[in-house]
Protein backbone atom coordinates (compact mmCIF):
# COMPACT_ATOMS: atom_id res chain seq x y z
CA UNK A 1 0.00 0.00 0.00
CA UNK A 2 1.40 3.51 -1.39
CA UNK A 3 0.09 5.83 1.52
CA UNK A 4 0.44 9.28 0.68
CA UNK A 5 0.44 10.53 4.13
CA UNK A 6 3.82 8.47 4.99
CA UNK A 7 5.31 9.83 1.51
CA UNK A 8 4.50 13.95 2.03
CA UNK A 9 7.35 14.70 3.90
CA UNK A 10 10.16 13.07 1.87
CA UNK A 11 8.42 14.48 -1.51
CA UNK A 12 7.82 17.91 -0.15
CA UNK A 13 11.78 18.03 0.96
CA UNK A 14 13.21 17.20 -2.19
CA UNK A 15 10.52 19.13 -4.17
CA UNK A 16 12.50 21.88 -1.99
CA UNK A 17 15.80 20.52 -2.73
CA UNK A 18 15.72 20.06 -6.61
CA UNK A 19 13.65 23.54 -7.05
CA UNK A 20 16.47 25.07 -5.23
CA UNK A 21 19.06 23.80 -7.82
CA UNK A 22 16.33 23.58 -11.21
CA UNK A 23 17.51 19.84 -11.87
CA UNK A 24 16.78 16.71 -11.40
CA UNK A 25 18.71 14.24 -9.08
CA UNK A 26 21.69 12.74 -11.42
CA UNK A 27 21.48 9.53 -9.31
CA UNK A 28 17.55 9.30 -10.08
CA UNK A 29 18.60 9.86 -13.78
CA UNK A 30 20.85 7.27 -13.71
CA UNK A 31 18.85 4.37 -12.26
CA UNK A 32 15.04 5.85 -13.03
CA UNK A 33 13.64 4.94 -16.69
CA UNK A 34 11.69 7.29 -18.67
CA UNK A 35 8.53 6.11 -17.52
CA UNK A 36 9.30 5.44 -13.37
CA UNK A 37 10.45 9.12 -13.50
CA UNK A 38 6.85 9.95 -15.27
CA UNK A 39 5.44 7.84 -12.76
CA UNK A 40 7.68 9.74 -9.84
CA UNK A 41 6.66 13.09 -12.04
CA UNK A 42 2.94 12.03 -11.20
CA UNK A 43 3.54 10.65 -8.23
CA UNK A 44 5.39 13.99 -6.62
CA UNK A 45 2.40 16.42 -8.10
CA UNK A 46 -0.58 14.36 -6.38
CA UNK A 47 1.62 15.07 -3.47
CA UNK A 48 1.88 18.83 -3.49
CA UNK A 49 -2.00 18.97 -4.72
CA UNK A 50 -2.80 16.80 -1.42
CA UNK A 51 -0.77 19.66 0.97
CA UNK A 52 -2.51 22.11 -0.72
CA UNK A 53 -5.79 20.28 -0.31
CA UNK A 54 -5.20 19.77 3.04
CA UNK A 55 -3.86 23.41 3.80
CA UNK A 56 -7.24 24.77 2.26
CA UNK A 57 -9.08 22.46 4.41
CA UNK A 58 -7.77 24.02 7.93
CA UNK A 59 -8.39 27.59 6.38
CA UNK A 60 -12.14 26.11 6.29
CA UNK A 61 -12.00 27.32 2.08
CA UNK A 62 -13.89 24.47 1.12
CA UNK A 63 -14.21 25.41 -2.62
CA UNK A 64 -10.18 25.37 -2.89
CA UNK A 65 -9.61 22.05 -1.06
CA UNK A 66 -12.39 20.24 -2.99
CA UNK A 67 -10.16 21.52 -6.08
CA UNK A 68 -6.99 20.52 -5.12
CA UNK A 69 -8.02 17.15 -3.55
CA UNK A 70 -9.88 16.40 -7.33
CA UNK A 71 -6.65 17.55 -9.07
CA UNK A 72 -4.27 15.17 -7.07
CA UNK A 73 -6.79 12.34 -7.89
CA UNK A 74 -6.12 12.88 -11.33
CA UNK A 75 -2.26 12.42 -11.50
CA UNK A 76 -2.45 9.20 -8.79
CA UNK A 77 -6.21 7.56 -9.03
CA UNK A 78 -4.51 4.59 -6.55
CA UNK A 79 -3.92 7.12 -3.60
CA UNK A 80 -6.24 5.94 -0.85
CA UNK A 81 -5.97 9.17 1.12
CA UNK A 82 -7.34 11.39 -1.19
CA UNK A 83 -10.42 9.52 -1.33
CA UNK A 84 -11.05 9.58 1.96
CA UNK A 85 -10.67 13.45 1.99
CA UNK A 86 -12.97 13.96 -0.55
CA UNK A 87 -15.40 11.46 0.95
CA UNK A 88 -14.64 13.73 4.49
CA UNK A 89 -16.01 16.74 2.30
CA UNK A 90 -18.94 15.22 0.54
CA UNK A 91 -19.82 14.36 4.52
CA UNK A 92 -19.09 18.19 5.79
CA UNK A 93 -21.83 19.09 2.46
CA UNK A 94 -24.36 16.67 3.18
CA UNK A 95 -23.97 14.27 0.79
CA UNK A 96 -24.10 11.28 2.05
CA UNK A 97 -24.42 9.27 -1.19
CA UNK A 98 -21.45 10.52 -2.88
CA UNK A 99 -19.12 10.33 0.46
CA UNK A 100 -20.23 6.88 0.63
CA UNK A 101 -19.08 5.93 -3.03
CA UNK A 102 -15.67 7.68 -2.29
CA UNK A 103 -14.93 6.00 1.25
CA UNK A 104 -15.56 2.83 -0.24
CA UNK A 105 -13.14 3.83 -3.26
CA UNK A 106 -10.63 4.49 -0.23
CA UNK A 107 -11.32 1.53 1.84
CA UNK A 108 -11.13 -1.05 -1.07
CA UNK A 109 -7.40 0.78 -1.72
CA UNK A 110 -6.68 0.48 2.14
CA UNK A 111 -8.40 -2.18 4.27
CA UNK A 112 -6.98 -2.43 6.80
CA UNK A 113 -7.15 1.43 7.89
CA UNK A 114 -9.71 1.56 10.82
CA UNK A 115 -10.09 5.66 10.30
CA UNK A 116 -11.64 4.52 6.99
CA UNK A 117 -14.14 2.13 8.50
CA UNK A 118 -15.21 4.61 11.04
CA UNK A 119 -15.54 6.95 7.91
CA UNK A 120 -17.75 4.40 6.55
CA UNK A 121 -19.62 4.05 10.12
CA UNK A 122 -20.80 7.39 9.96
CA UNK A 123 -22.12 7.66 6.16
CA UNK A 124 -24.05 4.49 6.92
CA UNK A 125 -25.45 5.86 10.07
CA UNK A 126 -26.32 9.62 8.07
CA UNK A 127 -27.95 7.12 5.34
CA UNK A 128 -30.45 5.50 8.12
CA UNK A 129 -28.46 2.24 7.01
CA UNK A 130 -28.31 1.06 10.88
CA UNK A 131 -27.19 -2.24 10.15
CA UNK A 132 -24.52 -1.81 7.96
CA UNK A 133 -22.97 0.83 10.38
CA UNK A 134 -22.85 -1.88 13.13
CA UNK A 135 -21.80 -4.29 12.02
CA UNK A 136 -18.42 -1.78 10.83
CA UNK A 137 -17.72 -1.45 14.06
CA UNK A 138 -19.04 -4.85 15.46
CA UNK A 139 -15.84 -6.14 13.19
CA UNK A 140 -13.63 -3.28 14.35
CA UNK A 141 -14.20 -4.42 17.89
CA UNK A 142 -13.77 -7.99 17.14
CA UNK A 143 -10.49 -7.29 15.52
CA UNK A 144 -9.00 -5.13 17.97
CA UNK A 145 -10.15 -6.55 20.97
CA UNK A 146 -11.10 -3.35 22.45
CA UNK A 147 -14.44 -2.15 22.35
CA UNK A 148 -14.01 0.66 25.17
CA UNK A 149 -13.80 3.48 22.00
CA UNK A 150 -16.71 2.20 19.82
CA UNK A 151 -19.46 0.82 22.29
CA UNK A 152 -20.88 4.37 22.74
CA UNK A 153 -21.67 4.66 19.17
CA UNK A 154 -22.62 1.26 18.41
CA UNK A 155 -24.97 1.72 21.42
CA UNK A 156 -26.42 4.90 19.79
CA UNK A 157 -26.97 2.92 16.70
CA UNK A 158 -28.67 0.21 17.90
CA UNK A 159 -31.10 3.03 19.72
CA UNK A 160 -31.63 4.76 16.50
CA UNK A 161 -32.77 1.56 14.90
CA UNK A 162 -35.00 0.52 17.45
CA UNK A 163 -32.63 -2.87 18.35
CA UNK A 164 -33.55 -2.39 22.49
CA UNK A 165 -31.47 -5.37 23.29
CA UNK A 166 -28.69 -4.99 21.70
CA UNK A 167 -28.53 -1.44 22.45
CA UNK A 168 -28.81 -2.58 26.26
CA UNK A 169 -26.15 -5.13 25.58
CA UNK A 170 -23.99 -2.41 24.36
CA UNK A 171 -24.68 0.00 27.50
CA UNK A 172 -23.82 -2.55 30.15
CA UNK A 173 -20.41 -3.23 28.16
CA UNK A 174 -19.91 0.66 28.36
CA UNK A 175 -20.53 0.84 32.14
CA UNK A 176 -18.28 -1.72 32.84
CA UNK A 177 -15.62 0.51 31.52
CA UNK A 178 -16.88 4.22 32.22
CA UNK A 179 -18.84 3.49 35.88
CA UNK A 180 -22.59 3.97 36.58
CA UNK A 181 -23.13 7.42 35.05
CA UNK A 182 -25.81 9.64 34.71
CA UNK A 183 -25.69 9.34 30.75
CA UNK A 184 -26.09 5.91 30.48
CA UNK A 185 -28.81 5.38 33.33
CA UNK A 186 -30.89 7.68 31.34
CA UNK A 187 -30.37 5.53 28.40
CA UNK A 188 -30.88 2.38 30.13
CA UNK A 189 -33.89 3.99 31.48
CA UNK A 190 -35.66 5.11 28.66
CA UNK A 191 -34.94 1.95 27.22
CA UNK A 192 -36.52 -0.37 30.02
CA UNK A 193 -39.05 2.71 30.11
CA UNK A 194 -40.12 1.62 26.05
CA UNK A 195 -39.93 -1.89 27.04
CA UNK A 196 -42.66 -1.52 29.98
CA UNK A 197 -40.28 -2.64 32.23
CA UNK A 198 -40.73 0.11 35.18
CA UNK A 199 -38.92 -2.62 37.58
CA UNK A 200 -35.78 -2.47 35.88
CA UNK A 201 -35.98 1.18 35.01
CA UNK A 202 -36.21 1.64 39.00
CA UNK A 203 -33.50 -0.19 40.08
CA UNK A 204 -31.24 1.75 37.01
CA UNK A 205 -32.16 4.53 39.36
CA UNK A 206 -31.99 2.99 42.29
CA UNK A 207 -28.26 1.88 41.22
CA UNK A 208 -27.23 5.45 40.16
CA UNK A 209 -28.18 6.84 43.80
CA UNK A 210 -26.11 4.38 45.50
CA UNK A 211 -23.11 5.00 43.58
CA UNK A 212 -23.64 8.61 43.74
CA UNK A 213 -24.85 9.01 47.55
CA UNK A 214 -25.99 12.78 48.51
CA UNK A 215 -26.70 13.91 44.98
CA UNK A 216 -30.34 15.04 45.29
CA UNK A 217 -30.49 15.09 41.11
CA UNK A 218 -30.39 11.62 40.88
CA UNK A 219 -33.42 10.88 43.48
CA UNK A 220 -35.44 13.41 41.74
CA UNK A 221 -34.77 11.94 38.37
CA UNK A 222 -36.26 8.37 40.03
CA UNK A 223 -38.86 10.42 41.50
CA UNK A 224 -39.86 11.96 38.20
CA UNK A 225 -40.35 8.55 36.76
CA UNK A 226 -42.35 7.05 40.13
CA UNK A 227 -44.58 10.03 39.94
CA UNK A 228 -45.23 9.48 36.53
CA UNK A 229 -46.34 6.02 36.76
CA UNK A 230 -48.49 6.69 39.76
CA UNK A 231 -46.25 5.74 42.38
CA UNK A 232 -46.64 8.27 44.48
CA UNK A 233 -45.89 6.47 47.86
CA UNK A 234 -42.73 5.10 46.85
CA UNK A 235 -41.85 8.15 45.25
CA UNK A 236 -42.57 10.08 49.05
CA UNK A 237 -40.86 7.22 50.65
CA UNK A 238 -37.59 7.62 48.24
CA UNK A 239 -37.50 11.18 49.22
CA UNK A 240 -37.89 10.99 52.77
CA UNK A 241 -35.12 8.63 52.79
CA UNK A 242 -32.74 10.70 51.38
CA UNK A 243 -33.81 13.46 53.67
CA UNK A 244 -32.89 12.09 56.54
CA UNK A 245 -29.40 10.95 54.83
CA UNK A 246 -28.93 14.27 54.00
CA UNK A 247 -31.56 16.79 55.32
CA UNK A 248 -29.75 20.22 53.58
CA UNK A 249 -31.53 19.13 50.23
CA UNK A 250 -33.86 22.10 49.34
CA UNK A 251 -34.62 20.45 45.99
CA UNK A 252 -36.06 17.53 47.91
CA UNK A 253 -37.95 19.41 50.05
CA UNK A 254 -39.54 20.87 46.86
CA UNK A 255 -40.35 17.47 45.72
CA UNK A 256 -41.68 16.39 49.36
CA UNK A 257 -44.30 19.48 49.03
CA UNK A 258 -45.41 18.70 45.25
CA UNK A 259 -45.80 14.84 46.28
CA UNK A 260 -47.85 15.78 49.41
CA UNK A 261 -49.66 18.17 47.93
CA UNK A 262 -50.88 15.17 45.74
CA UNK A 263 -51.78 13.19 48.46
CA UNK A 264 -54.13 16.16 49.56
CA UNK A 265 -51.81 16.85 53.09
CA UNK A 266 -52.02 20.42 52.36
CA UNK A 267 -49.86 21.25 55.90
CA UNK A 268 -46.89 18.83 55.38
CA UNK A 269 -47.30 19.89 51.64
CA UNK A 270 -46.75 23.93 53.40
CA UNK A 271 -44.16 23.16 56.01
CA UNK A 272 -41.99 21.41 53.27
CA UNK A 273 -42.05 24.51 50.75
CA UNK A 274 -41.27 26.89 53.51
CA UNK A 275 -37.96 24.66 54.46
CA UNK A 276 -37.02 24.78 50.86
CA UNK A 277 -38.21 28.59 50.52
CA UNK A 278 -35.96 29.21 53.37
CA UNK A 279 -32.78 27.51 51.83
CA UNK A 280 -30.94 30.74 49.82
CA UNK A 281 -29.12 27.60 47.79
CA UNK A 282 -32.38 26.77 45.92
CA UNK A 283 -32.51 28.53 42.48
CA UNK A 284 -34.73 31.59 42.32
CA UNK A 285 -36.45 30.12 39.15
CA UNK A 286 -37.71 27.25 40.84
CA UNK A 287 -38.97 29.07 43.43
CA UNK A 288 -40.97 31.36 41.28
CA UNK A 289 -42.34 28.41 39.49
CA UNK A 290 -43.37 27.49 42.47
CA UNK A 291 -45.20 30.88 43.65
CA UNK A 292 -46.86 31.25 40.58
CA UNK A 293 -48.43 28.08 41.19
CA UNK A 294 -49.70 28.80 44.53
CA UNK A 295 -50.57 32.34 42.91
CA UNK A 296 -52.51 30.34 40.34
CA UNK A 297 -54.86 28.59 43.03
CA UNK A 298 -58.21 29.30 45.13
CA UNK A 299 -57.42 32.78 46.92
CA UNK A 300 -58.19 32.35 50.10
CA UNK A 301 -56.37 33.52 53.92
CA UNK A 302 -54.27 30.37 54.24
CA UNK A 303 -52.99 30.51 51.07
CA UNK A 304 -52.25 34.69 51.16
CA UNK A 305 -50.64 33.64 54.81
CA UNK A 306 -47.88 31.38 52.40
CA UNK A 307 -47.31 33.40 50.06
CA UNK A 308 -46.75 36.50 52.52
CA UNK A 309 -44.03 34.17 54.25
CA UNK A 310 -42.86 32.32 50.61
CA UNK A 311 -42.46 36.33 49.36
CA UNK A 312 -40.63 37.48 52.50
CA UNK A 313 -38.01 35.08 52.08
CA UNK A 314 -37.90 34.69 48.33
CA UNK A 315 -37.01 38.65 48.20
CA UNK A 316 -34.33 37.81 51.23
CA UNK A 317 -32.68 35.43 49.36
CA UNK A 318 -32.58 36.74 45.81
CA UNK A 319 -33.00 40.55 46.00
CA UNK A 320 -31.12 40.79 42.62
CA UNK A 321 -33.25 38.34 40.49
CA UNK A 322 -35.50 40.20 38.27
CA UNK A 323 -37.90 37.30 37.64
CA UNK A 324 -38.61 36.99 41.58
CA UNK A 325 -39.24 41.01 41.41
CA UNK A 326 -41.91 40.70 38.72
CA UNK A 327 -43.50 37.80 40.34
CA UNK A 328 -43.52 39.63 43.58
CA UNK A 329 -44.38 42.70 41.73
CA UNK A 330 -47.73 40.56 40.09
CA UNK A 331 -48.55 39.17 43.30
CA UNK A 332 -49.11 42.94 44.88
CA UNK A 333 -51.18 43.81 41.56
CA UNK A 334 -53.14 40.52 42.49
CA UNK A 335 -54.09 42.30 46.13
CA UNK A 336 -54.47 45.42 45.10
CA UNK A 337 -51.88 46.88 46.31
CA UNK A 338 -50.22 49.12 42.85
CA UNK A 339 -47.84 51.15 44.67
CA UNK A 340 -45.83 48.31 45.72
CA UNK A 341 -47.04 46.54 42.86
CA UNK A 342 -44.46 49.30 40.66
CA UNK A 343 -41.79 49.58 43.18
CA UNK A 344 -40.69 45.76 42.27
CA UNK A 345 -41.69 45.87 38.49
CA UNK A 346 -38.98 49.02 38.76
CA UNK A 347 -36.42 47.41 40.69
CA UNK A 348 -36.59 44.58 37.96
CA UNK A 349 -36.20 45.89 35.01
CA UNK A 350 -33.11 48.37 36.53
CA UNK A 351 -31.51 44.72 36.90
CA UNK A 352 -32.82 43.25 33.70
CA UNK A 353 -33.41 46.02 30.96
CA UNK A 354 -34.84 43.92 28.09
CA UNK A 355 -37.42 42.74 29.66
CA UNK A 356 -40.59 43.32 27.20
CA UNK A 357 -43.48 41.78 29.51
CA UNK A 358 -42.42 44.04 33.05
CA UNK A 359 -42.80 47.45 30.69
CA UNK A 360 -45.88 45.95 29.42
CA UNK A 361 -47.48 45.66 32.70
CA UNK A 362 -45.94 48.55 34.88
CA UNK A 363 -46.47 51.29 32.21
CA UNK A 364 -50.01 51.04 32.11
CA UNK A 365 -50.32 50.66 35.93
CA UNK A 366 -48.20 53.70 35.83
CA UNK A 367 -50.62 55.93 34.49
CA UNK A 368 -53.88 53.88 36.19
CA UNK A 369 -52.25 54.86 39.22
CA UNK A 370 -51.03 58.36 38.62
CA UNK A 371 -47.64 58.22 39.43
CA UNK A 372 -45.21 61.65 38.21
CA UNK A 373 -45.28 62.13 34.12
CA UNK A 374 -41.70 62.49 35.20
CA UNK A 375 -41.12 58.96 36.52
CA UNK A 376 -43.22 57.87 34.00
CA UNK A 377 -41.06 59.24 30.62
CA UNK A 378 -38.10 57.98 32.47
CA UNK A 379 -39.29 54.36 32.10
CA UNK A 380 -40.57 54.89 28.83
CA UNK A 381 -38.02 56.35 27.52
CA UNK A 382 -36.00 53.21 28.54
CA UNK A 383 -38.31 51.28 26.68
CA UNK A 384 -38.18 52.93 23.84
CA UNK A 385 -34.44 52.41 23.19
CA UNK A 386 -34.32 48.45 24.54
CA UNK A 387 -37.15 47.99 22.33
CA UNK A 388 -37.24 51.04 19.43
CA UNK A 389 -39.85 48.95 17.43
CA UNK A 390 -42.48 48.72 19.80
CA UNK A 391 -45.38 51.45 19.03
CA UNK A 392 -46.77 51.29 22.02
CA UNK A 393 -44.20 52.08 24.00
CA UNK A 394 -43.24 55.48 22.02
CA UNK A 395 -47.05 56.17 22.50
CA UNK A 396 -46.76 55.85 26.39
CA UNK A 397 -43.50 58.06 26.04
CA UNK A 398 -45.72 60.70 23.68
CA UNK A 399 -48.81 60.39 25.99
CA UNK A 400 -46.37 60.91 29.47
CA UNK A 401 -44.34 64.06 27.61
CA UNK A 402 -47.39 65.39 26.69
CA UNK A 403 -48.35 66.00 30.06
CA UNK A 404 -45.38 67.42 31.05
CA UNK A 405 -46.05 69.93 28.65
CA UNK A 406 -42.67 68.66 26.63
CA UNK A 407 -44.99 69.05 23.46
CA UNK A 408 -42.27 68.78 20.37
CA UNK A 409 -40.42 65.60 22.05
CA UNK A 410 -43.97 64.67 22.62
CA UNK A 411 -44.81 64.86 19.02
CA UNK A 412 -41.95 63.24 17.48
CA UNK A 413 -42.70 60.13 20.04
CA UNK A 414 -46.53 59.71 18.80
CA UNK A 415 -45.56 60.30 14.66
CA UNK A 416 -43.04 57.62 15.70
CA UNK A 417 -46.08 55.28 17.61
CA UNK A 418 -48.34 56.22 14.57
CA UNK A 419 -45.72 55.00 11.67
CA UNK A 420 -44.76 51.80 13.65
CA UNK A 421 -48.26 50.89 14.27
CA UNK A 422 -49.12 51.79 10.52
CA UNK A 423 -52.72 50.90 11.53
CA UNK A 424 -52.14 46.88 12.75
CA UNK A 425 -53.54 48.18 16.03
CA UNK A 426 -56.52 50.53 15.64
CA UNK A 427 -57.23 51.31 19.51
CA UNK A 428 -53.61 52.68 19.07
CA UNK A 429 -53.91 54.41 16.40
CA UNK A 430 -56.82 56.50 17.65
CA UNK A 431 -55.54 57.17 20.93
CA UNK A 432 -52.13 58.12 19.57
CA UNK A 433 -53.42 60.09 16.88
CA UNK A 434 -55.40 61.68 18.95
CA UNK A 435 -52.82 62.84 21.75
CA UNK A 436 -51.21 63.90 18.42
CA UNK A 437 -53.39 66.55 18.30
CA UNK A 438 -53.22 67.63 21.77
CA UNK A 439 -49.52 67.96 21.12
CA UNK A 440 -50.02 70.04 17.68
CA UNK A 441 -52.59 72.72 19.19
CA UNK A 442 -49.90 73.12 22.14
CA UNK A 443 -47.52 73.73 19.50
CA UNK A 444 -50.13 76.19 17.67
CA UNK A 445 -50.58 73.82 14.44
CA UNK A 446 -53.99 73.97 15.17
CA UNK A 447 -55.37 72.82 11.77
CA UNK A 448 -52.62 70.14 12.13
CA UNK A 449 -54.26 69.17 15.20
CA UNK A 450 -58.05 68.76 13.49
CA UNK A 451 -56.62 66.97 10.80
CA UNK A 452 -55.62 64.81 13.65
CA UNK A 453 -58.75 64.35 15.67
CA UNK A 454 -60.34 63.93 12.05
CA UNK A 455 -58.49 60.81 11.37
CA UNK A 456 -59.30 59.51 14.81
CA UNK A 457 -63.39 60.53 14.57
CA UNK A 458 -63.39 58.64 11.12
CA UNK A 459 -62.71 55.69 13.26
CA UNK A 460 -64.68 56.25 16.31
CA UNK A 461 -67.31 58.66 15.85
CA UNK A 462 -67.77 58.43 20.19
CA UNK A 463 -64.20 58.97 20.79
CA UNK A 464 -64.89 60.97 24.36
CA UNK A 465 -61.23 62.53 24.29
CA UNK A 466 -61.18 63.54 20.96
CA UNK A 467 -65.18 64.93 21.21
CA UNK A 468 -64.38 67.00 24.43
CA UNK A 469 -61.18 68.74 22.91
CA UNK A 470 -62.06 68.79 19.70
CA UNK A 471 -65.24 70.69 20.44
CA UNK A 472 -63.69 72.40 23.17
CA UNK A 473 -60.27 74.04 21.25
CA UNK A 474 -62.57 75.17 18.42
CA UNK A 475 -65.16 76.78 20.91
CA UNK A 476 -61.17 78.89 21.60
CA UNK A 477 -60.55 79.57 18.09
CA UNK A 478 -64.35 80.53 17.24
CA UNK A 479 -64.19 78.60 14.64
CA UNK A 480 -66.90 75.67 13.35
CA UNK A 481 -69.20 76.42 16.31
CA UNK A 482 -72.03 74.48 15.56
CA UNK A 483 -69.55 71.46 15.12
CA UNK A 484 -68.55 72.20 17.89
CA UNK A 485 -71.87 72.19 19.47
CA UNK A 486 -72.74 68.47 18.53
CA UNK A 487 -69.30 67.11 19.88
CA UNK A 488 -69.92 68.67 22.93
CA UNK A 489 -74.18 67.88 23.24
CA UNK A 490 -73.38 63.97 22.44
CA UNK A 491 -71.14 64.21 25.53
CA UNK A 492 -73.40 65.80 28.08
CA UNK A 493 -76.01 63.87 27.19
CA UNK A 494 -74.11 60.54 27.62
CA UNK A 495 -72.45 61.82 31.05
CA UNK A 496 -74.77 64.21 32.62
CA UNK A 497 -72.60 64.49 35.65
CA UNK A 498 -69.12 64.92 34.33
CA UNK A 499 -67.48 68.66 34.78
CA UNK A 500 -65.10 68.49 32.21
CA UNK A 501 -67.81 67.73 29.69
CA UNK A 502 -69.85 70.49 31.23
CA UNK A 503 -67.82 72.91 31.33
CA UNK A 504 -66.62 72.17 27.52
CA UNK A 505 -69.88 72.13 26.60
CA UNK A 506 -70.78 75.91 28.10
CA UNK A 507 -68.02 77.07 26.87
CA UNK A 508 -69.31 76.97 23.22
CA UNK A 509 -72.15 77.90 24.24
CA UNK A 510 -70.88 81.08 25.54
CA UNK A 511 -69.10 81.22 21.91
CA UNK A 512 -72.51 80.74 20.59
CA UNK A 513 -73.60 83.84 22.54
CA UNK A 514 -76.59 81.75 24.34
CA UNK A 515 -75.56 82.83 28.02
CA UNK A 516 -78.40 81.52 29.93
CA UNK A 517 -77.78 78.14 28.51
CA UNK A 518 -74.39 78.14 29.81
CA UNK A 519 -74.34 79.24 32.85
CA UNK A 520 -76.94 76.58 33.56
CA UNK A 521 -74.22 74.18 32.54
CA UNK A 522 -71.11 75.95 34.34
CA UNK A 523 -73.19 75.88 36.88
CA UNK A 524 -73.79 72.19 36.58
CA UNK A 525 -70.43 71.65 36.33
CA UNK A 526 -68.91 73.33 39.48
CA UNK A 527 -71.91 71.65 41.36
CA UNK A 528 -70.14 68.18 40.60
CA UNK A 529 -66.36 69.47 41.48
CA UNK A 530 -65.37 69.40 45.46
CA UNK A 531 -62.56 72.27 44.10
CA UNK A 532 -63.18 73.58 40.76
CA UNK A 533 -60.33 75.04 38.48
CA UNK A 534 -59.15 78.22 38.13
CA UNK A 535 -60.10 78.00 34.75
CA UNK A 536 -63.69 77.28 35.60
CA UNK A 537 -64.24 79.65 37.64
CA UNK A 538 -62.68 82.20 35.56
CA UNK A 539 -65.40 80.92 32.47
CA UNK A 540 -68.15 81.15 35.18
CA UNK A 541 -67.49 84.76 35.76
CA UNK A 542 -67.06 85.81 32.02
CA UNK A 543 -70.44 83.99 31.61
CA UNK A 544 -72.12 86.06 34.65
CA UNK A 545 -70.09 89.28 33.08
CA UNK A 546 -72.15 88.87 29.72
CA UNK A 547 -75.62 88.26 31.05
CA UNK A 548 -75.34 91.84 33.13
CA UNK A 549 -74.17 90.33 36.24
CA UNK A 550 -70.71 92.28 36.71
CA UNK A 551 -70.53 92.12 40.63
CA UNK A 552 -71.19 88.20 40.94
CA UNK A 553 -68.94 88.26 38.17
CA UNK A 554 -65.79 90.05 39.68
CA UNK A 555 -66.15 87.40 42.81
CA UNK A 556 -65.30 84.37 40.72
CA UNK A 557 -63.20 86.20 38.75
CA UNK A 558 -61.31 86.95 42.02
CA UNK A 559 -62.12 83.31 43.06
CA UNK A 560 -60.07 81.96 39.87
CA UNK A 561 -57.31 84.23 40.97
CA UNK A 562 -56.27 82.24 43.61
CA UNK A 563 -56.19 78.96 41.69
CA UNK A 564 -53.70 77.73 39.20
CA UNK A 565 -54.95 77.21 35.04
CA UNK A 566 -56.05 81.29 34.36
CA UNK A 567 -56.22 83.27 31.35
CA UNK A 568 -53.40 85.90 30.92
CA UNK A 569 -56.31 88.34 30.90
CA UNK A 570 -57.48 87.60 34.21
CA UNK A 571 -55.43 90.29 35.88
CA UNK A 572 -57.17 93.11 33.33
CA UNK A 573 -60.55 91.74 34.23
CA UNK A 574 -60.11 92.12 37.75
CA UNK A 575 -58.50 95.55 37.43
CA UNK A 576 -61.11 97.06 35.24
CA UNK A 577 -64.40 94.90 35.87
CA UNK A 578 -64.40 94.00 32.37
CA UNK A 579 -64.75 91.01 30.02
CA UNK A 580 -61.63 91.14 27.95
CA UNK A 581 -61.76 88.37 24.82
Amino acid sequence: MNSINSKIFFWFIAFLVISSFGLEPAMAQEKLSRKERKAKKKEMMASRLFIEGQKNLMLEDFEKAYFYFNKALEFNDQESAIYFKLSEMMMRANKPEKALDLGQQALALDPENKFYHLQMAEIYTKLNRNGEAAAVLENLMEKEGDYRQYILDLASIYLNSNEFDKALEALNKAEEYYGVVEQLTAQKQRIYLRKNNLGMAIEEGEKLIDAHPGNSKYVLALVEILFNNNKTEQALALVLESLTAYPNQPELKMAAHTLYKEKGDLELSRKYIKEAFKNPDLDGEIKVRAFKGIMAELQNSSRDQLLESLGKDMEMHHPGDPEVLTILAEWKLQNNSPNQAISYFKKSIRIKIDNEGVYQKLLPLMFENQEPFAEIVEVADMATQVFPEKPEFWFFLGTAQLSENANEPARTALDKAIALNDGKNPQLSQMANGQLGDALYALGEKDAAFDAYQKVLSQNANNEHILNNYAYFLSLEKKDLEKAYKMSSKLVARYPENPTYLDTHAWVLFQLNRYEEAKTYMEKAIKHLDTPSGVILEHYGDILFKLGEKEAALKYWNKAKEMKETSEFLTLKIKNKTYYE
